[in-house]
């Protein structure tokens, strides 16, 4: 390939919407059928049990990967199908396919919030999903990068920053106290992925709206 073909290459991924880098997404009946067992089997389960099943079936289905390497572009919010279709998913993809599918299975939406924090060992921003009992309870951490579901105090090595969900926006600081800023549409990439899914949803996973 010449140095003209490289810049056309390069122009073609910078430029084209990123619906054309996924015409070759499409979900093999394997995975179809083990994520429709996933959910027929999650909906009588507990809270808890819940959240064990989703966490394992995410955490040993995805490989991680970064979106540059994955996608060509510096952030990318992958929908679960996307992910699932291809196997591969960063911290972002995790959470949103771990947040969907349990409100799927029948948790209350509002037990959860896509938190962005901190990880103090990657010196890196980082995203998890975050489970409430009751609003004012010590959230339980889901994350991809250990398999254990620990309570957040037990997660020494991050620092939450912010959360939001489907119908709000919260300041998480280091006290613990949560301060509600409003509603999610101020986190731009997740109103960006709501109308995603919103026009291609085969998993038929978008059960709650944006606020």
């Amino acid at each position: 390939m010449n140095t003209f073909q490289r810049f056309v290459l390069a122009a073609f991924v910078l430029l084209c919407p990123v619906w054309l880098l996924l015409a070759d997404v499409k979900i093999t009946p394997e995975v179809k059928a083990s994520f429709s067992k996933l959910l027929e089997d999650s909906k009588p389960l507990s809270d808890l049990d819940k959240l064990k099943r989703v966490n394992d079936y995410f955490n040993q289905s995805i490989r991680f990967i970064s979106d540059q390497a994955h996608w060509g572009i510096e952030d990318y919010w992958a929908t679960p199908y996307e992910s699932l279709s291809r196997r591969a998913g960063d911290c972002e993809d995790f959470s949103l396919a771990k947040y969907f599918t349990l409100v799927k299975a029948g948790m209350d939406p509002e037990k959860l919030r896509i938190m962005y924090v901190k990880a103090v060992k990657l010196r890196q921003a980082h995203m998890v999903l975050a489970y409430y009992s009751k609003p004012s309870a010590e959230p339980l951490v889901l994350d991809n990068l250990i398999p254990e579901i620990k309570k957040a105090s037990k997660r020494k090595d991050l620092v939450p920053v912010y959360s939001f969900n489907a119908s709000g926006f919260w300041l998480n600081k280091m006290s613990g106290k949560n301060v509600r800023l409003g509603g999610s549409s101020r986190v731009t990439m997740w109103s960006e992925f709501i109308e995603r899914m919103g026009q291609y949803d085969p998993m038929d996973l978008l059960v709650s709206p944006t606020k």
